[in-house]
């Protein structure tokens, strides 16, 4: 792939405070003044300040780049701090736009932080990509993915993608109009519940570093016109074996073009069809269960997370039987014939799953719980750990 040109203009000067701030990348010859001032005039979005939005925005903020938006929603939870290294300590239930614009403020009081404290979605997603030069993708759900790919198109914004799970990542680089896009490598999401996110499988904490590094290296290229950058190239590192190789992406001529949003939840499917029929009508909470409980009636609560999350933290009297094993039928010789049946899980989706394969096998009045563990902890419990 050729070096693309430089994706901004330059500004029209540096200062002295700012000259002495970068001086290391202005004695490289291939940045240089003018590679420094366009970085200053850049304006990169990053989606996320989680796993990957970390360190992509201290690092690109460190590099100079003159204007950060940030995209998040979210709060800083006490889990987050195993890998989300923007965010500390006395951040805990502050929101996470907030806490990464203090962090980067004092990396470097030059940039300009934007706020976007807000889910992104097709009624804001092109107002809010308009505003910037390049787009940095770290979300961890495929509805979102195909969501910015799908705007970046439409608006013919390059952009930088990460992916990561457990000791696994990916990082590309997109641009239709100068090569593939995300539904060129990947046209159809995979079925609902086949990949498990990074709450439900984990993540080592560290491989973030790894892959936020190669986005942020692919941005300053970007910006700055320097090298090849990843465009057309899928790269796959295995932190176990530390390993990087390479996957070609190539355009796919017969692809439909993209030419408006359409609904990703629906293109996605958070949960498949069979599973959303098996809910109807056998869904209870956790007050229900804990009514249950209290009452002495008779059932089997069977939990169907993996042993792993078992050891962390359980609803007591749950028995364990993965969800896997139920889908495969080895394990439906294990459910009980003579009492009624609570499936549960960590937040709901994966006993959904679950509560239809053990509905076709015949046990017609299995229910499942509404939120899991997750919503005992909330409701019932709180001394539990969450995770």
């Amino acid at each position: 792939m050729a070096t693309l040109p430089p994706l901004v203009e330059p500004a029209d000067e540096l200062t002295v405070d700012e000259v002495r701030r970068y001086s290391r990348h202005l004695i490289i010859p291939d940045v240089g003044m003018a590679g420094q001032k366009r970085l200053k005039n850049a304006k990169v979005l990053c989606i996320g300040a989680g796993g990957l939005g970390s360190p992509t925005l201290l690092y690109l903020a460190a590099a100079g780049v003159g204007t950060l938006g940030i995209v998040e929603f979210d709060t800083v939870d006490e889990s987050n701090l195993q890998r989300q290294i923007i965010h500390g300590q006395s951040d805990i239930g502050r929101s996470k736009a907030e806490s990464a614009r203090d962090s980067i403020r004092e990396i470097n009081p030059y940039v300009n932080v934007v706020l976007h404290d807000t889910r992104l979605d097709n009624d804001n997603v092109l107002d809010i990509f308009s505003q910037y030069d390049l787009i940095v993708d770290g979300t961890d759900n495929f509805a979102t993915r195909y969501l910015v790919n799908d705007a970046c198109v439409i608006l013919d914004k390059p952009y930088v993608w990460g992916s990561i799970f457990r000791f696994d990542g990916q990082v590309s680089v997109f641009w239709d109009s100068q090569g593939p896009s995300y539904r060129d490598l990947y046209p159809v999401p995979p079925p609902p519940g086949m990949v498990p996110s990074c709450a439900e499988g984990g993540v080592l904490g560290v491989l973030c570093a790894s892959i936020a590094a190669v986005q942020a290296t692919e941005a300053i290229k970007l910006i700055t016109g320097i090298g090849d950058t990843l465009l057309g190239r899928l790269t796959i590192f295995d932190a176990l074996e530390m390993k990087w190789r390479e996957v070609p992406i190539r355009k796919d001529p017969n692809a439909q073009k993209v030419t408006e949003l359409i609904d990703y939840d629906d293109f996605c499917g958070v949960v498949t069809e069979e599973a959303a029929d098996a809910v109807k009508g056998s869904t209870i909470t956790v007050n229900e269960l804990k009514d249950m409980m209290d009452s002495g009636k008779e059932f089997q609560l069977i939990d169907v997370r993996e042993p792993n999350e078992y050891e962390i933290v359980r609803i007591p009297g749950s028995v364990l039987i993965p969800k896997d094993r139920i889908l495969r039928g080895e394990a439906l010789s294990e459910l009980p014939q003579d009492k009624p049946i609570v499936l549960h899980c960590k937040s709901g989706a994966r006993s959904a799953e679950a509560l239809a394969a053990v509905k076709a096998a015949g046990f017609k009045d299995a229910v499942h719980v509404q939120g899991g563990v997750l919503s005992w902890i909330k409701n019932i419990d709180p001394s539990l750990p969450e995770y």
